[in-house]
């Protein structure tokens, strides 16, 4: 059986184990962190560090994680009418297992549901009606 432990504000640490084995099994204790820090610029640019620092603390010595460094950028834009964040961020292993790469690379694309106000659902479908009207105007009947 497998026990996970998760922090469900933040979903950033979990860990797993082994427990009630029958031994069968290889014992099993692995952990996965992930901190994250965003800069905001202008214009929707963002420069951000997210690692995710992984630990096997059942495997032999010198081999247990892999712990990176190093940062990306992104930014906030829309596609149409839908807002997403694009998120490119790229890290070298300080540390890192036997076998696995010595760098790694996260590219990202995330949709954006924000709540909107009455006022901005109402700009919203404005503006889409007006952009509707200017296209069939400009369509040959």
């Amino acid at each position: 059986m497998q026990v996970i432990v998760t922090d469900l504000a933040d979903r950033l640490v979990n860990n797993v184990w082994s427990v009630a084995d029958d031994g069968t099994r290889p014992a099993v204790n692995q952990m996965c962190f992930q901190y994250f820090a965003n800069y905001n610029m202008k214009k929707g640019w963002t420069i951000s560090v997210s690692p995710i620092i992984a630990a096997n603390r059942k495997a032999t010595s010198g081999n247990v994680g892999t712990v990176p460094f190093g940062d990306g950028i992104g930014r906030i834009l829309k596609l149409g009418m839908q807002p997403v964040n694009l998120t490119a961020q790229f890290y070298g292993n300080a540390v890192y297992q036997t076998g696995t790469s010595s760098w790694g690379m996260r590219l990202q694309i995330a949709c954006l549901l924000p709540k909107l106000s009455k006022e901005q659902e109402k700009m919203m479908i404005e503006q889409k009606l007006k952009q509707l009207e200017q296209e069939s105007q400009s369509t040959p009947h």
